[in-house]
């Protein structure tokens, strides 16, 4: 018997038993389509984390400090600026929450003290009025750049350049709209009002910054500014174990970058493995159905073998069954996976197909079945014929 004569028997046999073929191949199904729903929203998710660190801004390196230790100042950033010739930027920010009134409309937002610079950081430009301005600073100027959601909670459709609008109680000019940003890494962009630097400190009452914000020359240059300001801040405040609990903390875009999807790949791995465990629940329903199909027809082996069939041919028809099982639910699999997937992204949740995934999923899936269909295709070709025929 040649292979395709072993597959017409084999399709024949299953198709006689339609609703326990269909059963069989449930388990299967369900493991590929897991498979492919559960990896492709994994990747998904590592998509858009990577969209937002990388929306933070360009060529960036975060400088924060730990717990009461660590100290940062505005004239840090200059200092930085003189001792790392990698840097092109370095501004101050230090944030908090405060109520921002305009007219009768009240709204609670992040107030956020900068510098010039912010716009080039993180790539957020103004899209009417100014930004903020080296005098602004100088001076302690009361102004005020808005984002967009504290522009719509606030003005509505009004132009609020040249708006007076209260903070914490003390007036403020907004000088400059910012343009609509988005969210990224749990953070709206565009729920904030960014005043100088020097305002912010007397605003909140500290001489103190949170972080500072710093950008590389070129994208090639942040591991060095990295080392080398680490350096200076571990020499400032050094510590018994200097690069484990560092005073302040130096990371930069790409590091942080690598972070992320370090852990996003590692979710994704864990839930194509869990998923991939109902896959084997497959394998171990098509092994079982396929013992009982042996048991079955250990009638019609013992007369095959009795008209000439080899032992492989009864191997061969068994382990093609297992196949048609499993490769069957496995294309089935595959479309109801990837469906689940487009699902997911029309219902808003991050999620992205792959054709690794796919191919991973399906071979696995013809794996199973040759596995689980090896045994009983060895116990069927190892029956002796005479006590086939009998078996009653």
């Amino acid at each position: 018997m040649n292979v395709f004569e072993s597959i017409r028997v084999a399709w024949n046999g299953l198709v006689g038993n339609k609703l326990r073929s269909g059963l069989t191949m449930l388990g299967v199904i369900i493991g590929v389509t897991a498979v492919i729903a559960l990896v492709s929203i994994g990747q998904g998710a590592r998509q858009q984390v990577t969209a937002q660190i990388q929306g933070l801004g360009s060529n960036m390196i975060m400088i924060t400090a730990r717990g009461a230790t660590g100290r940062l100042y505005v004239e840090d950033t200059a200092d930085l600026l003189k001792r790392v010739p990698e840097l092109s930027t370095a501004i101050p920010d230090v944030s908090r929450q405060y109520a921002v009134k305009w007219g009768s409309n009240n709204y609670t937002t992040t107030i956020e003290g900068t510098a010039p610079g912010y716009e080039e950081i993180r790539n957020h430009r103004v899209v009417a009025g100014r930004f903020l301005i080296q005098a602004d600073i100088d001076q302690r100027r009361h102004v005020a750049v808005i984002g967009q959601t504290v522009y719509t909670d606030l003005f509505g459709e009004r132009n609020p350049v040249g708006e007076q609008i209260l903070i914490n109680g003390s007036s403020f000019t907004v000088v400059g709209l910012l343009e609509e940003k988005g969210q990224g890494l749990g953070q709206s962009y565009d729920d904030r009002v960014i005043i100088p630097i020097s305002t912010a400190q007397r605003l909140m009452g500290t001489n103190r910054v949170q972080m500072i914000l710093a950008q590389t020359k070129q994208s090639g240059d942040a591991t060095q500014a990295v080392a080398r300001i680490t350096a200076i801040y571990q020499k400032k405040f050094p510590t018994r174990n200097p690069g484990t609990d560092d005073a302040i903390n130096v990371q930069s875009q790409d590091q942080l970058l690598t972070t992320v999807n370090t852990a996003t790949q590692t979710m994704t791995l864990m839930l194509g493995g869990i998923a991939g465990v109902s896959l084997v629940v497959g394998g171990i329903g098509i092994m079982n159905i396929m013992l009982v199909s042996v048991t079955e027809r250990t009638r019609e082996i013992g007369i095959r073998k009795a008209i000439g069939a080899k032992r492989r041919d009864i191997l061969t028809q068994f382990l093609v069954e297992s196949m048609i099982l499993s490769l069957t639910g496995g294309m089935v699999g595959v479309a109801l996976g990837v469906g689940v997937g487009r699902l997911g992204t029309l219902a808003g949740i991050p999620s992205a197909v792959s054709m690794a995934s796919i191919i991973v999923a399906f071979v696995f899936s013809a794996a199973v079945g040759l596995f689980f269909g090896i045994y009983p295709a060895m116990q069927a070709a190892a029956l002796d014929p005479i006590e086939a025929l009998r078996y009653e």
